[in-house]
């Protein structure tokens, strides 16, 4: 079996919130498949937390819950707004899958004790589209997959149970309203998923989905056409233009609630339009022209680069390439294309910038890609909350507009609010398997709950998400909250501490990417340089380097190119600098080195005294982080550690 996470209800207060949980009365909404999930939630509500059967009122009742239908020009599709009057609690929204917010968030407001009769709440999604992109293979794998195998497929076929139900369920109750279920790097049996072999269980699969308001969304293989009469993918080709029109009318005849497709192409070694010397919208354009008369969207991956560079090549710089490909192209994407781009330029490191692509491109849909699968944050092992990390994102000031425009920030950019642009959002590589509780580690779901409520909520504060969390899932008890509270907001900062410092990223071991290997992709194909020598660390990304940095608006382009104006936690990132180089701290970098890395393993040390448990992989890890980079660092460069301490 498997766990509800912070859906285990528990039993609640019945003098404060029994009152509420007699009877329902919906008003104003048509009974459908929606509807009926929303109230089955709430009797499930009733019996667990207050043994009480919830009945079913045909007529407005002096007490309990009215689900109330009010018009989408004050709540817009998603929002809701509830409210107690006396006796009764009210939800109102626009439409069914506001309900289902709505229904979820007035749980959580009563199971944290935070209802009574001067609750007013109203919400409306900050973000239009709010996803999870999950990366699992048709064998039952789950590439960078940290909790088990596959909850959908396994053994090359398609796999609907209660489990199924659960999940959307789950991530429906912090707001998430799309879900890509297959791996991006789309092969072999995946392939099929729009063929006649698996689309009646997909078909399957997105009528549950849909039950919670959810869109399902599956990843395509841009090179599908090669196999079959076209034998081209070239989207300028009349044949191939063709056969796709053809196969999403073949697909939305029976799936006619898919969300889109999301694709990967001309990226580590998937074909797409550079094969045929074409553009990234020349191809996203020809699928979203296929997809249109049935309303779906494509999602068109940014992760676009040379994976195959020589490391000697001091100028070409992986970071500039989402710029150099789309940036020119702003404007020539349909409507119901959306460019999904990382939060960074590399690759989800610990810290990296926010790509320039945030306020490159002012015509352009938009969403924000960010992993919640610890791939490069200790893979679900190591604690990692990184919802703080996501709220620094979201706050970057792009200066889309200028050097005075301070309200173009990457938050205000996907939600629309800033550019010339109709739709974009949040999306995560998601840290699900069918481990008993989802995510491997316990407190691995805390990013989870996290990125769903602030990709529907962006001002949120990401202690107060924590804080929420840790009462539904654990407990109401002071000292448990604040324990549990002060690991996961020092997760972050501590990993960063012990790993890779000042921006540089990488040094992990290949392939797998967990623990310290420094060199391990130094003289590899894959751009993620370090390039210490025995004075200097650090790649040089400003006008004497690969000027990465001039791919900025103004002011940020000259901070970045200034390496007395950039960031200090970036510093490695966009320069070389010498080992000697004074901080503001006034410690050398050398010195920086040393001590985040000591105080890193001290911080993973004192977690595992609070937890009095599950923290000694972690330790372990970051001991090793720990002996490796310094002792790697004290070679280079033979300066000694001012305080004395071991290093190998």
């Amino acid at each position: 079996m498997w766990t509800q996470c912070w859906l285990d209800y528990k039993a609640a207060n019945k003098d404060a919130y029994g009152k509420y949980f007699t009877t329902l009365y919906v008003d104003g909404f048509k009974k459908d498949d929606v509807i009926s999930t929303a109230s089955d939630e709430l009797a499930r509500a009733s019996l667990s937390m207050f043994e009480r059967s919830l009945d079913i009122d045909i007529s407005a009742p002096n007490k309990g819950i009215i689900i109330k239908k009010t018009g989408q020009e004050l709540l817009g599709e998603e929002g809701y707004h509830i409210y107690a009057d006396g006796d009764i609690a009210y939800i109102e929204a626009g439409t069914p899958q506001a309900v289902i917010y709505g229904v979820f968030r007035f749980l959580t407001l009563i199971r944290t004790d935070a209802f009574n009769d001067k609750t007013d709440v109203t919400e409306i999604p900050s973000n239009p589209i709010r996803m999870l992109d999950h990366w699992d293979n048709m064998d039952g794998s789950i590439e960078r997959g940290y909790s088990g195998n596959s909850f959908f497929f396994e053994n090359n076929d398609i796999i609907i149970n209660e489990r199924t139900r659960d999940y959307a369920r789950l991530i429906a109750s912090i707001g998430i309203n799309a879900v890509a279920i297959n791996n991006v790097n789309v092969k072999e049996a995946a392939t099929d998923l729009v063929n006649k072999r698996f689309i009646d269980k997909v078909a399957k699969l997105s009528d549950i989905f849909a039950c919670y308001g959810v869109k399902l969304f599956l990843s395509l293989n841009y090179a599908m056409p090669i196999e079959y009469e076209p034998e081209s993918a070239d989207p300028l080709d009349e044949k191939v233009i063709a056969w796709w029109k053809n196969k999403m009318k073949e697909v939305y005849d029976v799936i006619p609630n898919l969300g889109g497709f999301l694709v990967k192409a001309d990226s580590e070694g998937r074909p797409g339009p550079f094969t045929y010397g074409r553009t990234q919208a020349d191809g996203a354009n020809m699928l979203a022209e296929a997809i249109r008369p049935y309303g779906g969207l494509i999602i068109w991956r940014c992760f676009v680069y040379n994976c195959k560079q020589d490391w000697r090549d001091l100028k070409t710089d992986r970071a500039r390439a989402g710029f150099d490909y789309f940036s020119s192209l702003d404007g020539q994407f349909a409507d119901n294309v959306i460019l999904q781009i990382k939060n960074g330029p590399m690759d989800f490191q610990v810290r990296e910038p926010v790509s320039p692509l945030f306020g490159g491109m002012r015509k352009t849909n938009q969403m924000l890609e960010v992993q919640i699968a610890q791939e490069y944050t200790g893979h679900q092992i190591d604690v990692c909350y990184l919802i703080p990390w996501f709220k620094q994102i979201l706050s970057f000031k792009t200066y889309m507009n200028g050097e005075d425009d301070t309200e173009s920030t990457v938050a205000n950019i996907i939600s629309t609010k800033t550019g010339n642009v109709k739709i974009g959002g949040m999306v995560a590589v998601t840290n699900t398997g069918n481990d008993e509780n989802w995510t491997g580690n316990d407190l691995a779901a805390a990013n989870l709950y996290g990125f769903g409520r602030l990709a529907f909520n962006t001002d949120l504060d990401s202690e107060d998400i924590a804080r929420e969390w840790i009462k539904l899932t654990f407990s109401h008890d002071k000292e448990v909250e604040d324990t549990i509270s002060d690991i996961l907001m020092s997760s972050w900062p501590a990993y960063e501490k012990y790993t890779a410092p000042l921006g540089i990223g990488w040094m992990v071991k290949p392939h797998d990417h967990y623990g310290p290997s420094v060199d391990g992709y130094e003289y590899d194909r894959w751009g993620t340089y370090h390039r210490a020598d025995w004075q200097n660390i650090g790649v040089e990304r400003g006008l004497d380097g690969t000027d990465f940095a001039g791919q900025y608006n103004s002011p940020n382009k000259e901070i970045y190119r200034d390496a007395s104006k950039t960031p200090e936690e970036l510093l490695l990132f966009f320069h070389k600098m010498p080992y000697k180089h004074v901080l503001s701290s006034g410690k050398t970098i050398i010195q920086h080195i040393y001590d985040t890395h000591f105080e890193g393993y001290e911080e993973a040390k004192r977690m595992r005294l609070e937890s009095k448990k599950r923290f000694d992989m972690q330790v372990d890890n970051a001991h090793e982080w720990c002996d490796i980079v310094n002792s790697y660092f004290y070679r280079k460069c033979g300066i000694d550690d001012e305080k004395g301490r071991t290093i190998y």
